[in-house]
């Protein structure tokens, strides 16, 4: 059991260093702005016809429009002689 605890000890003191040493590097370390510039040749900025085109799939314009739903039509269900009507048996 004492050689856990001093295990676990040692363990603590040594994060405790680390997270001391982050503390400190945020502290006294400030960043420089710096600008950076990436050259893009142009060839790749224009599309080519030996090269794959940028869009591969082409959209259609002259495609039917679906016809619209038509509900169901339900029967006309005459009421009982007290005035009610049942539209699904077995529902309550």
């Amino acid at each position: 059991m004492p050689t856990l605890i001093r295990l676990i000890v040692v363990l603590l003191v040594l994060a405790g260093i680390a997270f001391g040493a982050m503390v400190a590097l945020v502290a006294t370390v400030t960043p420089r702005d710096k600008e950076v510039t990436v050259r893009i040749p142009a060839r790749e900025l224009v599309p080519s016809p030996e090269r794959e085109p940028l869009v591969r799939r082409e959209i259609i314009t002259n495609r039917p429009e679906p016809a619209p739903a038509t509900p169901a039509p339900t029967p006309a269900e005459e009421p009982a002689e007290d005035g009610v009507v049942t539209r699904s048996q077995g529902i309550e």
